[in-house]
């Protein structure tokens, strides 16, 4: 992820230094705008301004969700997959090995 944030600040302050967007003066001043893309945070403080950059930046967009929501999403249902299967079993151990019954 780290990684990926250089790069996008390093592209996006390539594409849009040239046209003097506010907030791509600098590598450093990307930065800022790659982590808030990239966590899908977005405070729209800083943005592309040219059509490149534009498309760049909506690729871009598309990477951060592709590392961070969707893996997120891939964890929770693994969650919910292990709560079930805990439940399942603590109503198994509930019965009678023999018979099946429900013990009270």
């Amino acid at each position: 992820m780290l990684v990926l944030v250089f790069i996008a600040a390093s592209l996006l302050y390539q594409v849009e230094s040239s046209a003097g967007t506010k907030g791509f003066e600098s590598i450093p001043q990307a930065l800022w705008w790659a982590v808030v893309t990239l966590t899908t945070t977005g405070y729209g403080d800083v943005y592309p301004a040219t059509p490149l950059g534009k498309a760049a930046a909506g690729l871009i967009m598309l990477f951060g969700v592709g590392m961070v929501a969707l893996p997120a999403g891939m964890i929770a249902s693994g969650f919910a997959e292990e709560l079930s299967r805990l439940r399942q079993q603590e109503t198994a151990a509930a019965c009678c090995p023999h018979c099946g019954k429900t013990l009270e």
